[in-house]
């Protein structure tokens, strides 16, 4: 078998086995499926299931995985003071993108594991990358840094984005990813300036 084919094989297990997920998320709850469940949906042997993952919660991580990894890149290579940034506009054009995914892991028959997983990649973006990208905007110029360095601010923040993920979808997305970016970023914005007033 050639490499191209090979690929191509792995692209549809991958397929076939996230498609299965949000199926089974939908119906069963993240924590009731099973990995032979989630194989006989998909229709691929439990081989190829541990070729690519590890367990249901590695399935899962690599598509946040990629995700983040993603906004990640977009986030490097963006300037300063954008607004709305467009990484977050990118990052809600995907979660559009794998809305099913997102409603059903993020709802109420999704998984904790998932929710706690995002809020800290989210938490460590804002750590990260908050001041500068449209997330932090304080008029103190040292005041950033400790507030950034705090968890609580990250934490807040985090907790926010994925509330605000999770109504967007459960409402159907009554916006479009540029403005809840916008609207996240506002109110974002708004936190970071009351915290910089803090002492």
């Amino acid at each position: 078998m050639t490499q191209s084919a090979s690929n191509l094989r792995v692209r549809r297990t991958q397929k076939l086995l996230r498609e299965a997920l949000v199926e089974l998320i939908e119906e069963r709850g993240f924590e009731a499926l099973t990995i032979g469940e989630l194989t006989e949906r998909a229709m691929v042997s439990r081989a190829a299931f541990y070729r690519n993952y590890q367990d249901k919660y590695d399935l899962v991580e690599q598509i946040f995985e990629e995700a983040m990894s993603a906004l990640l890149n977009a986030v490097g290579e963006m300037g300063p003071g954008q607004h709305p940034p467009e990484v977050w506009v990118t990052f809600f054009e995907h979660i559009a993108k794998y809305e099913r995914l997102y409603r059903a892991l993020l709802g109420s028959k999704g998984s904790p594991w998932f929710v706690r997983k995002m809020r800290a990649s989210l938490a460590d973006l804002v750590k990260e990358h908050g001041q500068g990208h449209g997330l932090a905007r304080s008029t103190v110029a040292d005041q950033p840094v400790l507030l950034l360095s705090d968890g609580l601010v990250p934490d807040l923040v985090s907790t926010m984005l994925v509330e605000a993920i999770t109504w967007w979808l459960e409402q159907g997305r009554p916006s479009t990813p540029r403005e809840i970016a916008t609207r996240c970023t506002l109110l974002v914005s708004a936190l970071f300036k009351e915290v910089s007033t803090w002492h």
